[in-house]
Formats: structure tokens, sequence, C-alpha cells
């Protein structure tokens, strides 16, 4: 165990290292959060939204640029150590290789889908689209690359199955493939909604990750193990900048890059049911904004005054850093019985 403490310690090190200097370089370059006025998924202005994000205007949008950039590099790195001092590398899996192709294929494309995004938003490459790229066309690209990832699992993993505490185990033949592809861009989705304070969704996403992490030493997946470690150090050192007031915006390329990672390592390690608990706070979140949506759309009006949630709570008159602090306390709350239920036979 050790040896991934040692790992999210040099990768801790290794952020903290680079990530003031890489602030500095996104201020020279200027890609920073652009002073404009917000649309939602209808074209129609949110001036609540504006409200509570207009003092974000000119903070560094990249964080997750280099988060996944060195995390891949580290993740690399000790691999290959791995290898070299001939130390096993136990897995659940047969192909090693094919696990570790899943993890990086969904840890780098959506962080590519996003980095267009985030390069939209910034430089209005489009000012006719809704904050970046089309709704719809954003769904799509999303869909495909997580069908992509859903194939792999069920073709190289052999993964087909769900089980459910206390009522057993049910396999899902080629349906698994449509189910992973929705859980993973549920929660890619989920995680850039939530990431609308400073601190908020890296927080969350830290503590849902180390429960995943836990699941992964109890089982012995060395290559899911060594991933989360490094990613893991990563995180903190990112959220130590991102904290209120935030010095740097994770923007939708670690947004979309982390919530879709997430919710493979949930798959991968065959925790499916227990995802959604972990990531509670995510589905809390995603859950009120796709209410929101979807009664505008068929019933022409708000089901809440305003979402997703934290805003919600904003509106309320809670200040941004009680929000944040107080679902990272829900989302340990969520993560305990989650773990619970993980366990569970």
């Amino acid at each position: 165990m050790s040896l991934y403490f040692f790992a999210t310690f040099i990768s801790f090190l290794s952020h903290l290292f680079i990530i003031v200097p890489f602030i500095n370089f996104l201020y020279s370059i200027q890609f920073q959060r652009a002073s404009q006025t917000t649309k939602d998924a209808f074209n129609k202005p949110t001036p609540i939204f504006d409200k509570f994000n207009s003092h974000k205007t000119g903070t560094p949008v990249g964080g997750g640029i280099i988060v996944v950039g060195m995390s891949i590099i580290l993740y690399a790195m000790f691999l290959l150590l791995f290898v070299v001092f001939k130390i096993p590398l136990q897995s659940n899996y047969p192909s090693i290789i094919s696990e570790i192709k899943i993890i990086l294929f969904a840890f780098i494309g959506f962080a590519l889908l996003g980095v267009y995004d985030d390069l939209s938003k910034i430089f209005l490459w489009k000012k006719n689209d809704f904050f970046g790229l089309r709704l719809r066309h954003k769904l799509i690209l999303e869909v495909i690359l997580a069908l992509i990832v859903s194939v792999w699992l069920f073709n190289d993993l052999k993964i087909d199955i769900i089980h459910i505490p206390f009522l057993g185990v049910y396999k899902l033949s080629y349906f698994y493939i449509p189910f992973a592809a929705f859980v993973i861009v549920s929660f890619a989705n989920a995680v850039n909604v939530t990431d609308g304070l400073d601190g908020l969704a890296v927080g969350i996403l830290m503590i849902a990750v180390t429960c995943f992490w836990v699941v992964a030493r109890s089982i012995i997946d060395v290559p899911t193990s060594i991933f989360i470690g490094v990613w893991l150090g990563g995180l903190v050192a990112f959220l130590y900048f991102n904290i209120y007031p935030a010095r740097i915006i994770m923007g939708d390329t670690g947004a979309l890059s982390f919530g879709a990672t997430f919710a493979v390592i949930g798959l991968i390690l065959g925790k499916a049911f227990a995802l959604p608990i972990i990531g509670g706070v995510f589905v809390i979140e995603i859950g009120s904004s796709l209410l929101q949506l979807l009664s505008k759309r068929f019933l022409k009006r708000k089901a809440f005054l305003v979402a997703p949630f934290h805003l919600f709570l904003q509106n309320r008159g809670w200040e941004e850093p009680k929000v944040v602090m107080r679902l990272w306390l829900v989302s340990i709350i969520f993560s305990v019985i989650g773990l619970m239920v993980a366990f569970m036979k």
C-alpha cells in the first residue's frame, strides 16, 4: 500500500511544482473565463447565474489540462517502474493492457472534447452557440466516446453484469453497452454541472475517488489503484489553488474527463450500483438540472426558481464557501453509505 501512497505524494509534489508557472502561462495567453452573458439550453439569459459568477471573469480556465497531462505522464512512469522492478501488476481481468487502455481513453478522450468546448467559450469561435459547443453536438460526441468505452468494457474485459446487494447478480448481456454508455455520459455531465463553485466539484470528486481507491485495493486491482493514486495527488494539488477564491478553474476539460473517468472506474471495479450513491451529490446536481430542463421543455415553466442545486442554495442566501463545505460533508455521508453498499454481498 505504501507504493500507492508514494505515487500520490509524488503526483502531488509534481503538480504543485508546475501549477503556478502554468497559471502564469494561462494568463499570458489570456486563456481565461470570458466576460459574457450566459444563456441556457433554450438560448435564454441566465441572470441569476451571472449574478453569482460574474466575479469569476478573468480567472484562468485550464486546470483540467494540467491535471490530465501530468497524470498521464506520471501514470506511465509508475507503470514502467512496476515493470522494471518486476512488481506484479495484478488485476481482476486477463488483459491488463485493455484495462489501462479503457481508463486512459476515457480520461484523454473526454478531456479533448472539453478542450474544444473551453476554447469555444473563451475565444467565442461560434458566437451563436450555447456557451461553447451546441448542446446536442456535445451530447452526440459524448455518446460516441462512451459507446466506444462501453464496447471495450463488454468485449475486452467481459463485463456484462450488475450486482445488486441482497438481490443478486443480473446479467445484461449486450444491454450492458447502452447501460454503461448512459452511466458514463451522465457522470461526465454531472461533474460538469457541479463545477460551478470554487472547490466544489474537485472536493467532492476527491472524496468519491478515494472510496474507489479503497475498493480497488481490496480486490487487488493494481493498474486502477496506481491510476487513482496518481490522479488523487493531482486533484489535491489542484484543489489548493481552486478553493475560494479560485486562482484557476477546472473547465470543461477537467469536468468532462474526470466525470467520465470516475464512472468508468466504478464500472471496471464492478460497483455500478454503488456508483450513484458514492457520487450522490453529482446525482443531485445533474438531477435538479435535468428536471429544470424537462419542465421548461414540456411544461413551459420552471420546476425550481433556479438550478442546479448549488445555485439554488446560493440564491437562498448561502455564501459560496458555506455551500461548498456543506456539500463536501454531504458527499462524505454518501461515500460512507456507498462503501457499505459496495462491500455488501
